[in-house]
C-alpha cells in the first residue's frame, strides 16, 4: 500500500464540480465529470497496491477528511488492465478501513500511455524502475517500500466530489 503524494487538485479551478452520470455511465458505475474526466467507481477487491503506505498519521488525516466531507475529493489513478494502483495507495487504505466496496478512479492504459511518466523519488533504494516492474509488483505478494514509485500524470485531474453513499 503507498506512499505517493496525491496531486489531483488543480489549483486554476476553485470550485469541486458534482458529478452526473447518464444512463449508459449508471450501467457502467462511471461518473462523468464535464467532457474531460471519467471516474470509474471500481471493486476495492480488483485494486493492487505496488507500494506501501508511508505514513498511518497520513491516512488518519484523510480517513477525517473523508468523513469530514461525506466523499472521496480525489480519484485513485489506476490501470485498467491489472488493477494497478499507480496514485492514492493512501485513499485505498482509508477505503478499506471504512470497509468500502468502491472506490473512485481515473482508469488509464498505463503501459501504452505516454502521457503517465514514472518517476523514483530520491533515497527511494531502488536503482531502477520501469512500468513493468510496477504492475509486476502489483501482481506480487510484495510490495516496494514507501515513495518508491512517482507518476507525473496526476496533476490533470480536477477535484471531485463522491458521496460515500456511491461507494458503499
Amino acid at each position: 500500500m503507498v506512499a505517493i503524494r496525491p496531486q489531483f487538485l488543480d489549483t486554476t479551478k476553485t470550485k469541486t464540480r458534482k458529478p452526473y452520470q447518464s444512463s449508459a455511465s449508471k450501467r457502467k458505475n462511471v461518473l462523468e465529470w464535464g467532457d474531460d474526466q471519467a471516474i470509474s467507481l471500481v471493486d476495492i477487491t480488483w485494486l493492487k497496491p505496488h507500494e506501501q503506505i508511508s505514513s498511518k498519521e497520513r491516512v488518519q488525516q484523510l480517513y477525517d477528511s473523508v468523513v469530514r466531507c461525506d466523499a472521496y475529493i480525489e480519484p485513485l489513478l489506476v490501470d485498467s488492465a491489472t488493477g494497478a494502483i499507480l496514485d492514492g495507495h493512501h485513499r485505498y487504505a482509508v477505503g478499506r478501513i471504512m470497509d468500502l466496496k468502491r472506490l473512485p478512479a481515473v482508469l488509464v492504459d498505463y503501459l501504452n500511455d505516454d502521457s503517465i511518466s514514472l518517476d523514483m523519488w530520491p533515497g527511494c533504494g531502488v536503482e531502477y524502475l520501469t512500468k513493468e516492474d510496477v504492475v509486476a509488483m502489483s501482481m506480487s505478494e510484495d510490495l516496494y517500500p514507501p515513495k518508491t514509485s512517482r507518476h507525473n500524470c496526476v496533476d490533470l485531474f480536477a477535484p471531485i466530489h463522491v458521496p460515500l453513499s456511491y461507494l458503499i
